[in-house]
């Protein structure tokens, strides 16, 4: 840099702000410019420092400060130009205060500036290469430094001149500072809102609204430059510069303010990277006197005055970018003048306001080392007012960026209820092929494969289930582990391929967010399915969950939902069928159910042939069938004992079959133990819970079927048999059913069936012959009436059909009707 001995002297220190040039003094012609431009009197600086030569000697700063105050209410002191040099440029007084009570006549004076006549702009094309200035304005501090500086200070200089660099770029993107807006769609903020390639592009740089907007920023970036030199209340300045852009919109206002700023910070910057390698830009920073390397001169204040700047910057450039955003949220989904809007942009005109006075000061912070060679200072009370810029600033983004959580909570209500009604149409509507449908139940990228394939272990593309039927599986994470073989079960025992496919859609809790442990579990049950399912809880998408809710009622018991070969919804829930007659029911419509009730009987195949292959054979035998249940395990005992000598004494060959009870629980396992190993009977094994359930399962599966088919107890056999079977097994005691092959049936409740085969040997004369065993135990079961009973029925609480009036089994009559509640444990 130059020395001091080449600045013209004067006779006395130069004059402060508001003080009058003497007579006769001289001054420097006004340079309208960027960066370098300044008004400033002559004055020889060496008035102020001793020591003038830098070269030969470290400069004695002086240090004595005029007093500082605070921003309160009024304030007199100059934005950032240093004390003692004021002369270089008249420094701005701000008298107006940050946190002033009297803000709406603030609001006022800023809405009295405000007479937009231009159409909308785009401006974050602008914006796009203001934040490429502040991250490219990356000092370098070696190439700085002289060696001996190096060595001296080099260990404090480069930290700070590549942090602060750093600290622009990475703080306004998402790195040091991320911008905490709290909004689902974290890069609100980001440049990336558009194609940030495309920003960086030339065509973009050559765009018209670039060259529109080219002319006013530069017009301004000349008026910050003279009118921060010159000096003037910093309020001031800042209306005029608002009346200067009154035709614009507020979101253009700030990005022509800010690309004005950009202009001299990045002439300021690209003047201190380049003026030890290229001449120009050593002559210009010799003529500015620029501190040598930003570092040596003001050491750790010059460091924290730029800190200071930069975090001022990072707020400015936050709000700018909130102020675009509100100016592009879409009308279509939310109204410019709703309350939640107007909340919102009533604070955006003080918001501009506020980041407009923040620029110049930071011009002013600029300016402030023009001329200060190594004799650099900074004043703390233009330190506190940066400070208080960016803490006022914060305060306005954080009401701005709450009501825009608030604007995007209901943009995206609305966006979702217009996705809804979409989809539900699209359910109601016929395509060619069930692709559309497929497509729209999930949210993946084009390059995932949202289906994993569970008996191959790879991820496919939805097209492996074009043109197919697809069962729904739909549940949550819970789904039980005895539906879940039995579906194994069907699934496997498919002798011919149908052209159906079954698809997991895991669902998960409203509102909630997978845990580690969720995780786990979605993964161990979708290795465990050899079905497709969807790679991922997160890809099935939230209006595919609505609709499984609200439309099919899904809560917590799984769904098996048939979409046709077009798309088309042909079964809301398929899992009765399945349980009744397993891959028989394809294709799970209900005109195929209608068929297949007119081809069953109330039989004992219908009741467990799907259950235990050992039935099949017994029928085909033509043996006595006799399936029983109940968990009292002294009744269990002496029915078997009991029902092993009737069928001896007519020569019958009876197979019993415990079959447990509805909701087994404790003391079934414990029966199923004594049973084992007193060999009273066959049990169901190894799984037998599972079995269990899918006995009681099955029977509440025909109730349904049966009710959505429109029958009903008083004109089905079939709905009248498990009424019954549902009757006896909420009894305190047991309870059978005898069946020969496949043909004729009968049962009874423990306290009635356990009666009459003890007392086999007063009707065991009129079995004749095999055949007839069931027929005449079914006569004496008829004839046989306890002096007391009380017959309970405990409907399932999924079993839909709920009949008015349900007659005892027993005697006849109608039975009471009750509302329980049961806590059962064993």
């Amino acid at each position: 840099m130059a020395g001091r001995d080449l600045v013209p002297a004067t006779t006395k220190n130069p004059p402060l702000a508001g003080e009058k040039l003497p007579q006769g003094t001289k001054t420097t012609p006004a340079l309208t410019g960027g960066a370098s431009t300044l008004t400033t009197p002559l004055v020889d600086h060496r008035m102020h420092n001793p020591v003038t030569d830098h070269r030969a000697h470290t400069p004695v700063a002086d240090h004595s400060l005029r007093p500082s105050h605070e921003l309160d209410h009024v304030s007199t002191k100059p934005l950032s130009l240093r004390p003692g040099l004021a002369g270089r440029g008249h420094p701005m007084s701000g008298e107006r205060g940050f946190f002033s009570s009297d803000e709406s006549a603030l609001n006022k004076q800023i809405q009295a500036t405000h007479a937009p006549d231009m159409e909308d702009i785009n401006v974050r094309p602008v914006l796009a290469i203001i934040e490429d200035i502040l991250r490219l304005a990356r000092p370098s501090a070696e190439e700085h430094i002289p060696t001996n500086a190096l060595a001296t200070h080099g260990a404090q200089t480069h930290p700070h001149l590549d942090m602060s660099a750093d600290k622009v770029s990475r703080g306004a993107y998402h790195d040091e500072k991320p911008y905490q807006t709290g909004y689902r769609d974290e890069k609100a903020y980001q440049p990336s809102y558009r194609d940030e390639k495309a920003y960086h592009s030339p065509s973009y740089l050559e765009t018209e609204i670039v060259k529109i907007l080219a002319f006013p920023i530069n017009k301004v970036s000349c008026e910050i430059v003279c009118k921060s030199a010159g000096g003037g209340e910093s309020h001031q300045v800042t209306m005029d510069l608002l009346k200067s852009l009154a035709s614009y919109t507020w979101d253009a206002k700030i990005v022509i303010a800010f690309a004005a700023f950009a202009i001299n910070y990045g002439e300021f910057w690209l003047v201190e990277h380049l003026h030890t390698k290229n001449p120009l830009a050593k002559n210009i920073a010799t003529l500015k006197d620029l501190p040598d390397t930003m570092a040596v001169a003001g050491g750790g204040e010059l460091r924290k005055q730029f800190d200071a700047v930069i975090d001022l910057l990072t707020e400015i450039l936050k709000v700018t970018h909130c102020i675009i955003e509100f100016k592009e949220l879409p009308p279509l989904y939310i109204n410019s003048q709703s309350p939640e809007i107007t909340a919102a942009t009533a604070h955006i005109p003080s918001a501009v306001y506020w980041s407009i006075r923040g620029l110049l000061v930071c011009a002013s912070t600029l300016l402030n080392l023009i001329g200060g060679g190594h004799e650099f200072m900074t004043s703390t009370s233009a330190s506190w007012e940066i400070l208080n810029l960016a803490h006022k600033l914060k305060v306005i983004l954080d009401h701005l960026q709450n009501q825009m959580k608030i604007c995007k909570e209901i943009i995206e209500r609305k966006k979702f209820e217009d996705a809804y009604i979409k989809f539900k149409r699209l359910l109601e509507t016929a395509h060619i092929d069930n692709m559309r449908v497929l497509t729209e139940l999930f949210r993946f990228r084009e390059d995932q494969r949202p289906l994993y394939d569970g008996s191959r272990r790879t991820n496919e593309q939805l097209t492996v289930l074009k043109m197919k039927y697809v069962l729904l599986l739909i549940s949550d994470l819970e789904l039980p582990p005895e539906e879940l073989h039995v579906l194994h079960i069907i699934h496997n025992e498919r002798s011919v391929r149908h052209d159906y496919e079954v698809l997991w859609l895991p669902i998960m809790a409203h509102g909630s967010t997978m845990t580690e442990y969720d995780e786990k579990k979605f993964y161990d049950l979708r290795n465990s399915m050899p079905w497709y399912s969807a790679d991922h809880p997160n890809m099935v998408n939230p209006v595919a969950i609505r609709y499984a809710r609200e439309e099919l009622h899904f809560t917590h018991r799984p769904l098996l939902v048939v979409l046709d070969p077009h798309g088309k919804l042909s079964n809301h829930n398929a899992l009765p069928m399945m349980w009744i007659w397993g891959a028989k029911a394809f294709p799970f419509t209900k005109d195929w159910e209608r068929k297949l009730w007119e081809e069953s009987d109330w039989n004992i195949e219908l009741l467990a042939d799907h259950i235990d292959p050992r039935i099949q054979e017994w029928i085909n035998a033509n043996k006595v069938i006799c399936l029983y249940g109940g968990d009292d395990i002294v009744w269990i005992r002496n029915f078997t004992a009991a029902a092993r000598a009737a069928a001896r004494s007519v020569g019958v060959t009876l197979e019993m079959l415990y079959v447990g009870k509805r909701n087994p629980r404790e003391k079934v396992r414990q029966c199923h133990d004594v049973i084992t190993r007193e060999n009273l009977s066959h049990i169901f094994a190894p799984e037998y819970y599972d079995y269990v359930w899918y006995f009681w399962e099955r029977l509440a599966s025909m109730w349904n079927s049966k009710k959505q088919i429109g029958r009903t107890v008083e004109d089905d056999r079939i709905m009248k048999g498990i009424l019954d079977l549902l009757t006896f097994d909420s009894s305190e005691k047991g309870w059978a059913v005898f069946s020969r092959g496949n043909y004729e049936i009968t049962m009874g409740i423990g306290e009635k069936v356990l009666p009459v085969v003890e007392r086999y040997a007063e009707w065991a004369y009129e079995v004749d012959h095999p055949d007839k065993f069931v027929p005449v135990l079914d006569k004496h079961l008829s004839g046989f009436h306890p002096d007391h009973h009380c017959h309970r029925l405990i409907l399932p609480g999924q079993a839909g059909y709920i009949p008015e009036t349900v007659v005892c089994t027993e005697c006849g009559k109608m039975m009471d009707k009750f509302v329980m509640y049961r806590c059962c444990t064993d």
